[in-house]
This record gives C-alpha cells, sequence and structure tokens, in this order.
C-alpha cells in the first residue's frame, strides 16, 4: 500500500478560499508531500489527511457511528446495576 503524501497516493484537501489553499500547500510543500487541493467556496472544508500526516489525532469526520440503544432487559447505562426497565426507562 502506498504511502500518504506521495506521488501514488496524494493527500486530497477541500477549502473554501485560495487563502486557505495557499497556506495548505506551504505545509505540504515544507515537509515535501504531494496533495491535490479542491477551492469549493460552498462546501465544509476536509482537510482530514493534512491533519493525519502532521501527525494530530483526528476522528474522521466521514464516518458516522450511532450508539448503540439500550434494550428493556439491559443494565442501566447509569450504573445502578438494575435493568433498564426498573430504573431510567421507567418513566418512559
Amino acid at each position: 500500500m502506498a504511502k500518504l503524501g506521495t506521488d501514488s497516493k496524494p493527500a486530497v484537501v477541500r477549502v473554501q478560499s485560495q487563502e486557505r489553499a495557499n497556506e495548505i500547500l506551504r505545509i505540504c510543500d515544507e515537509h515535501n508531500w504531494k496533495v491535490v487541493i479542491g477551492v469549493e467556496p460552498d462546501k465544509g472544508e476536509d482537510v482530514y489527511d493534512v491533519y493525519k500526516l502532521l501527525g494530530y489525532k483526528v476522528e474522521n469526520t466521514k464516518t458516522i457511528t450511532k450508539d448503540k440503544e439500550i434494550g428493556r432487559n439491559d443494565s442501566c447505562s447509569c450504573g445502578s446495576g438494575k435493568k433498564y426497565k426498573k430504573c431510567c426507562g421507567k418513566n418512559l
């Protein structure tokens, strides 16, 4: 698998202004990383790949996770040790 920031797998980012694009390009040039920058003013910024290269711990904003629902007979999440239906779920 190719390493991120190389010719075969450049970092891909989306920014909203040319000034921000120049800033990202300067950072990538300092580290000799290859990058593809898209300037799209009407969309949100996505600089995940550059943050990953810089070593920041960031969550992938493209992944959406859903919390597990508590069943009536599961232990209550408040830590009481009671079943959910006899504790916090009692009033639902």
